[in-house]
């Protein structure tokens, strides 16, 4: 797969953050061996638990766990620069895809790239224009969610840079990017891209109106969400994190001025991963060409 990657140098003695978001993973005995084996080859680790926990010059962070874990570890890292390798302790993943034992050899000798992988920015405000919720990390790597909390559907008015397009009648909408083309946004009938697509997918989540489809867009795209629903509060999603409000809020969302660097080992494919993940065009008339 191609893409806009940069090449790393060979860095023989690196210093290594942990992110460890389920803390019974740390009995694991591969996440033991994997600590061991950075270790003796005189790599510096050291764990973390907040983005302020970072210590300078760190060369990467290792995102122990699944895509859930990968989402909270890129929080960590925020516009840092410090790129993500993501180690899969799971089953599905494609933030975190590399077994424990599949990393060592290449993060040491070099042999990987980094990916910019787009992250969105939501903007929340009110009917006046103010901005509410400003605790929530305003930042979202996969997608930025509408959903309804109540039984009554969403009416969602959507804007494109400025121009309307037709009212969604649904339990929701997400925004997504490229890299969520393989998490909510699948579920909810959505296309799938490359990484290195530079576009956003616009989806309804349960639409109410059978000729609603998702679009995709240039990820320079601004869009913007107003919502009408008989209930009074819906909620708001950036990834694996959430806020309850107002369905008087206006939802900018826009692609953030920084990105997240994600370390891509050379032998990884995304072709490979979505067959092996999730049996992408399986059939047994291919007679296991697939």
């Amino acid at each position: 797969m191609k893409g806009n990657f940069k090449i790393i140098k060979n860095i023989e003695i690196m210093r290594l953050a942990v992110y460890v978001k389920n803390p019974m993973l740390r009995k694991d005995v591969r996440f033991s061996e994997l600590e061991l084996k950075l270790r003796n080859a005189g790599c510096e680790l050291y764990d973390i638990e907040f983005g302020k926990d970072l210590k300078p010059d760190t060369d990467a962070l290792l995102s122990i766990g699944g895509d859930g874990t990968f989402l909270s570890a890129s929080k960590r890292v925020s516009d840092s620069g410090i790129p993500v390798l993501g180690v899969n302790m799971g089953r599905l993943g494609f933030l975190s895809e590399y077994c424990p034992d599949d990393i060592v050899g290449p993060l040491l000798a070099g042999d990987y790239t980094l990916e910019d992988r787009t992250l969105l920015k939501a903007c929340v405000t009110d009917i006046k224009g103010v901005p509410v919720d400003s605790s929530l990390y305003p930042y979202a790597l996969n997608e930025v969610t509408v959903h309804r909390l109540g039984p009554a559907m969403l009416g969602i008015d959507v804007t494109m840079n400025g121009e309307n397009l037709p009212t969604y009648w649904a339990d929701g909408l997400l925004v997504a990017t490229s890299s969520g083309s393989t998490a909510y946004s699948l579920s909810a009938g959505g296309p799938i891209c490359t990484p290195d697509s530079k576009v956003l997918i616009i989806a309804p989540i349960a639409p109410h109106n059978l000729n609603a489809r998702p679009l995709i867009v240039p990820d320079s795209s601004v869009i913007s969400v107003k919502m009408r629903s008989r209930d009074d509060t819906i909620m708001v999603t950036l990834d694996n994190r959430s806020v309850v409000t107002s369905p008087d809020v206006e939802i900018s969302v826009s692609m953030a001025q920084f990105s997240l660097k994600r370390i891509r080992l050379n032998k990884s494919n995304f072709i490979r991963a979505l067959t092996a993940k999730l049996f992408w065009g399986e059939d047994f008339r291919n007679g296991g060409e697939q």
